[in-house]
Protein backbone atom coordinates (compact mmCIF):
# COMPACT_ATOMS: atom_id res chain seq x y z
CA UNK A 1 0.00 0.00 0.00
CA UNK A 2 1.26 3.48 -0.94
CA UNK A 3 2.12 5.71 2.01
CA UNK A 4 3.03 9.37 1.95
CA UNK A 5 1.93 12.41 0.00
CA UNK A 6 1.95 13.20 -3.70
CA UNK A 7 5.32 14.74 -4.69
CA UNK A 8 3.57 16.82 -7.34
CA UNK A 9 0.93 18.61 -5.24
CA UNK A 10 1.21 17.26 -1.69
CA UNK A 11 -2.18 15.53 -1.88
CA UNK A 12 -2.85 12.58 0.42
CA UNK A 13 -5.86 10.96 -1.23
CA UNK A 14 -5.37 8.35 -3.95
CA UNK A 15 -7.40 6.09 -6.20
CA UNK A 16 -6.58 3.20 -8.51
CA UNK A 17 -7.97 2.05 -11.87
CA UNK A 18 -7.25 -0.95 -14.09
CA UNK A 19 -5.76 0.31 -17.36
CA UNK A 20 -4.41 -2.72 -19.27
CA UNK A 21 -6.63 -4.52 -21.77
CA UNK A 22 -6.42 -8.11 -23.09
CA UNK A 23 -4.91 -7.33 -26.52
CA UNK A 24 -2.02 -5.37 -24.96
CA UNK A 25 -1.49 -8.00 -22.25
CA UNK A 26 -1.30 -10.70 -24.90
CA UNK A 27 0.96 -8.70 -27.24
CA UNK A 28 3.45 -8.11 -24.42
CA UNK A 29 3.03 -11.67 -23.06
CA UNK A 30 2.71 -10.30 -19.54
CA UNK A 31 2.67 -12.49 -16.46
CA UNK A 32 0.17 -11.96 -13.64
CA UNK A 33 2.77 -10.09 -11.55
CA UNK A 34 3.71 -7.87 -14.52
CA UNK A 35 0.05 -7.06 -15.15
CA UNK A 36 -0.31 -6.05 -11.50
CA UNK A 37 2.61 -3.64 -11.36
CA UNK A 38 1.99 -2.08 -14.77
CA UNK A 39 -1.66 -1.48 -13.86
CA UNK A 40 -0.44 0.17 -10.67
CA UNK A 41 2.14 2.25 -12.56
CA UNK A 42 -0.46 3.66 -14.92
CA UNK A 43 -3.67 3.50 -12.88
CA UNK A 44 -2.76 4.52 -9.32
CA UNK A 45 -3.21 8.29 -9.10
CA UNK A 46 -3.55 11.32 -6.85
CA UNK A 47 -7.18 12.45 -6.64
CA UNK A 48 -6.13 16.09 -6.27
CA UNK A 49 -3.78 16.63 -9.25
CA UNK A 50 -4.66 13.36 -11.09
CA UNK A 51 -1.02 12.47 -11.75
CA UNK A 52 -0.44 8.73 -11.79
CA UNK A 53 2.31 6.77 -10.04
CA UNK A 54 4.55 7.04 -13.11
CA UNK A 55 4.29 10.85 -13.06
CA UNK A 56 4.77 10.96 -9.30
CA UNK A 57 7.95 8.93 -9.66
CA UNK A 58 9.24 11.24 -12.36
CA UNK A 59 8.49 14.25 -10.16
CA UNK A 60 10.26 12.71 -7.17
CA UNK A 61 13.36 12.00 -9.26
CA UNK A 62 13.44 15.55 -10.64
CA UNK A 63 13.04 17.06 -7.16
CA UNK A 64 15.86 14.91 -5.79
CA UNK A 65 18.20 15.92 -8.62
CA UNK A 66 17.30 19.58 -8.07
CA UNK A 67 17.82 19.15 -4.29
CA UNK A 68 14.41 20.67 -3.58
CA UNK A 69 12.57 19.46 -0.48
CA UNK A 70 9.06 20.65 -1.37
CA UNK A 71 6.56 19.55 -4.00
CA UNK A 72 6.97 20.01 -7.73
CA UNK A 73 4.27 22.68 -7.67
CA UNK A 74 6.22 24.59 -5.02
CA UNK A 75 9.40 24.31 -7.05
CA UNK A 76 7.72 25.60 -10.20
CA UNK A 77 6.34 28.53 -8.20
CA UNK A 78 9.82 29.36 -6.88
CA UNK A 79 10.93 31.55 -9.83
CA UNK A 80 13.70 29.11 -10.69
CA UNK A 81 15.57 29.96 -13.90
CA UNK A 82 16.25 26.32 -14.79
CA UNK A 83 15.87 25.60 -18.51
CA UNK A 84 13.69 22.52 -19.06
CA UNK A 85 12.78 20.82 -22.32
CA UNK A 86 9.74 18.54 -22.12
CA UNK A 87 9.34 16.17 -25.07
CA UNK A 88 5.64 15.34 -25.46
CA UNK A 89 3.33 15.97 -22.55
CA UNK A 90 4.34 14.12 -19.38
CA UNK A 91 0.76 13.49 -18.30
CA UNK A 92 -0.63 16.18 -16.02
CA UNK A 93 2.87 17.40 -15.16
CA UNK A 94 2.90 19.74 -18.16
CA UNK A 95 0.56 22.25 -16.52
CA UNK A 96 2.88 22.32 -13.51
CA UNK A 97 6.07 22.78 -15.57
CA UNK A 98 4.35 25.55 -17.54
CA UNK A 99 4.73 27.78 -14.48
CA UNK A 100 8.49 27.90 -15.09
CA UNK A 101 9.67 30.80 -17.24
CA UNK A 102 12.23 28.67 -19.11
CA UNK A 103 10.10 25.59 -19.74
CA UNK A 104 9.65 24.52 -23.37
CA UNK A 105 7.21 21.82 -24.51
CA UNK A 106 7.69 20.20 -27.90
CA UNK A 107 5.44 17.54 -29.41
CA UNK A 108 5.33 15.10 -32.27
CA UNK A 109 4.87 15.47 -35.27
CA UNK A 110 6.07 19.09 -35.29
CA UNK A 111 9.24 17.94 -33.52
CA UNK A 112 10.81 14.59 -34.37
CA UNK A 113 12.80 13.16 -31.45
CA UNK A 114 15.22 11.61 -33.94
CA UNK A 115 16.18 15.03 -35.29
CA UNK A 116 15.32 17.84 -32.90
CA UNK A 117 15.31 21.26 -34.51
CA UNK A 118 16.93 22.76 -31.42
CA UNK A 119 20.35 24.32 -30.92
CA UNK A 120 22.91 22.18 -29.09
CA UNK A 121 23.57 22.80 -25.37
CA UNK A 122 20.34 24.74 -24.82
CA UNK A 123 18.82 23.13 -21.71
CA UNK A 124 19.69 22.08 -18.16
CA UNK A 125 17.14 19.28 -18.06
CA UNK A 126 15.30 17.18 -20.64
CA UNK A 127 12.19 15.30 -19.52
CA UNK A 128 10.01 12.77 -21.27
CA UNK A 129 7.60 10.15 -19.99
CA UNK A 130 6.69 6.89 -21.76
CA UNK A 131 7.79 8.30 -25.11
CA UNK A 132 11.02 6.46 -25.96
CA UNK A 133 9.30 3.12 -26.59
CA UNK A 134 7.47 4.77 -29.52
CA UNK A 135 10.69 5.97 -31.18
CA UNK A 136 12.01 3.70 -34.00
CA UNK A 137 15.63 4.28 -32.94
CA UNK A 138 15.78 4.91 -29.17
CA UNK A 139 19.57 5.34 -29.10
CA UNK A 140 19.29 8.10 -31.70
CA UNK A 141 16.41 9.68 -29.79
CA UNK A 142 18.42 9.80 -26.56
CA UNK A 143 21.49 11.07 -28.42
CA UNK A 144 19.40 14.08 -29.47
CA UNK A 145 18.46 14.64 -25.82
CA UNK A 146 22.18 14.46 -25.00
CA UNK A 147 23.04 16.98 -27.72
CA UNK A 148 20.63 19.70 -26.56
CA UNK A 149 21.76 19.51 -22.91
CA UNK A 150 24.27 21.87 -21.30
CA UNK A 151 27.61 20.40 -20.25
CA UNK A 152 26.37 19.03 -16.92
CA UNK A 153 22.77 18.52 -18.00
CA UNK A 154 20.51 15.57 -17.26
CA UNK A 155 17.81 13.67 -19.08
CA UNK A 156 15.24 12.23 -16.69
CA UNK A 157 12.58 9.96 -18.16
CA UNK A 158 10.32 6.97 -17.78
CA UNK A 159 9.52 4.03 -20.04
CA UNK A 160 7.49 0.91 -19.28
CA UNK A 161 10.12 -1.53 -17.98
CA UNK A 162 9.53 -5.27 -17.67
CA UNK A 163 12.09 -5.77 -14.93
CA UNK A 164 12.64 -9.53 -15.30
CA UNK A 165 13.31 -9.41 -19.05
CA UNK A 166 15.81 -8.02 -21.49
CA UNK A 167 14.70 -5.37 -23.97
CA UNK A 168 13.37 -6.50 -27.33
CA UNK A 169 12.39 -4.85 -30.60
CA UNK A 170 8.83 -5.42 -31.75
CA UNK A 171 9.95 -5.53 -35.39
CA UNK A 172 8.27 -8.53 -37.02
CA UNK A 173 5.76 -8.94 -34.19
CA UNK A 174 2.06 -8.11 -34.28
CA UNK A 175 1.78 -4.30 -33.93
CA UNK A 176 1.22 -3.17 -30.35
CA UNK A 177 -0.24 0.20 -29.43
CA UNK A 178 -0.50 2.22 -26.24
CA UNK A 179 -3.23 4.72 -25.48
CA UNK A 180 -6.51 2.86 -25.01
CA UNK A 181 -8.18 -0.34 -26.08
CA UNK A 182 -9.32 -0.42 -29.70
CA UNK A 183 -7.59 2.80 -30.72
CA UNK A 184 -4.63 2.18 -33.04
CA UNK A 185 -2.92 5.51 -33.60
CA UNK A 186 0.32 5.38 -35.61
CA UNK A 187 2.32 7.58 -33.22
CA UNK A 188 1.35 5.27 -30.32
CA UNK A 189 2.80 2.13 -31.89
CA UNK A 190 5.43 0.46 -29.71
CA UNK A 191 8.83 -0.13 -31.32
CA UNK A 192 10.72 -1.35 -28.22
CA UNK A 193 9.76 -3.27 -25.09
CA UNK A 194 12.32 -2.18 -22.51
CA UNK A 195 13.74 -4.49 -19.88
CA UNK A 196 16.50 -4.60 -17.27
CA UNK A 197 19.19 -3.70 -19.83
CA UNK A 198 17.81 -0.24 -20.63
CA UNK A 199 21.04 1.23 -19.22
CA UNK A 200 22.77 0.06 -22.40
CA UNK A 201 20.49 2.23 -24.54
CA UNK A 202 21.32 5.24 -22.36
CA UNK A 203 25.09 4.76 -22.46
CA UNK A 204 25.14 3.96 -26.18
CA UNK A 205 23.51 7.33 -26.80
CA UNK A 206 26.47 9.19 -25.28
CA UNK A 207 25.52 9.75 -21.64
CA UNK A 208 28.29 9.17 -19.09
CA UNK A 209 26.10 7.59 -16.44
CA UNK A 210 22.71 5.99 -16.01
CA UNK A 211 20.95 5.70 -12.66
CA UNK A 212 17.75 3.78 -11.94
CA UNK A 213 15.67 5.73 -9.42
CA UNK A 214 13.03 3.66 -7.64
CA UNK A 215 10.06 5.62 -6.34
CA UNK A 216 8.23 2.33 -5.88
CA UNK A 217 9.69 -0.95 -7.11
CA UNK A 218 8.87 -2.28 -9.63
CA UNK A 219 5.93 -0.06 -10.56
CA UNK A 220 7.59 3.36 -10.56
CA UNK A 221 11.13 3.36 -11.96
CA UNK A 222 12.78 6.46 -13.40
CA UNK A 223 15.97 6.70 -15.47
CA UNK A 224 18.38 9.52 -14.68
CA UNK A 225 20.94 10.08 -17.47
CA UNK A 226 23.86 12.43 -16.87
CA UNK A 227 25.81 14.07 -19.68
Amino acid sequence: MFSGSCPVCGGEEFSENTVLWPDLINAWQLTRDEITYINRQQGFHCTECFNNLRAMGLSAAVLRELKFSGTLMQFCDSLSQIEILEINTAGNLTTVFNKLKNHKLIEYPKFDMLNLNIESESFDLVIHSDTLEHIPNPVRGLSECHRVLHKDGKCIFTVPIIVDRMSRSRTGLIPSYHGQSGVNVNDQIVHTEFGADIWQTVLKSGFKSCEMFSYEYPAALVIISRK
